[in-house]
């Protein structure tokens, strides 16, 4: 029997159309994925904290699973699971189930490559696993209620190569930094959710 909040949030994202980004809007397309599985009486969501690389933009940033779309992804859905199966090891396209779509999103700043990302909600087994690949340094499920919680809502103080300091928005979860983009995303996700399932 499917838990009553996953039931609930399907049906707010069925009857909330994503915004879609214009074909031109970006340069390249990328999808992430939102894993949500009941635990402990409640629901979690997997967050990933991405390898240090250099001359990767998001290097070290705690993030959703996901990646760039490549010409064999038959569409942005797939390019969603194909890059959930790298680097985490969950298959959501033979075990998970597919809730729906948030709004396409992209960066708000000149300094982050553009591209537009599709961001997915999948619903997966209560014994799901996630086993990090090299393109991952840590995997982390949070407790959505836990996100929730005003006390969860934070700054991130980016410093810019010229030496100054800019103050954005973000999320402590259990310690990690969460901003940016996955920021927007989860933001979204979040407002969608707690409309949903408040009684």
């Amino acid at each position: 029997m499917t838990d009553p909040r996953i039931q609930a949030l399907e049906a707010a994202l069925a009857s909330h159309p994503p915004f879609r980004a214009p074909p031109d809007a970006a340069s390249s397309r990328a999808a992430v994925a939102l894993l949500l599985r009941v635990a402990g009486g409640g629901l979690e969501l997997l967050l990933i904290r991405r390898a240090e690389r250099e001359g990767d933009p998001w290097s070290g940033h705690m993030a959703l699973p996901g990646g760039r779309h490549q010409a064999g992804d038959a569409d942005m859905r797939a390019t969603a699971a194909r890059e959930t199966l790298e680097e985490v090891a969950i298959d959501v396209a033979g075990g998970g189930r597919l809730l729906g779509e948030l709004d396409e999103l992209a960066p708000r700043s000149a300094r982050i490559p553009s591209i537009v990302v599709s961001p997915f909600v999948f619903h997966v087994p209560s014994g799901a696993q996630a086993h990090p690949n090299h393109e991952v340094q840590e995997a982390v499920w949070v407790a959505v209620d836990e996100l929730l919680h005003p006390g969860a809502a934070t700054e991130y103080l980016h410093e810019l190569a010229e030496g100054s300091t800019l103050a954005f928005p973000a999320f402590d979860a259990r310690g990690y930094v969460v901003w940016g983009m996955t920021h927007r995303i989860l933001t979204g996700f979040l407002e969608l959710y707690a409309q949903a399932v408040t009684p």
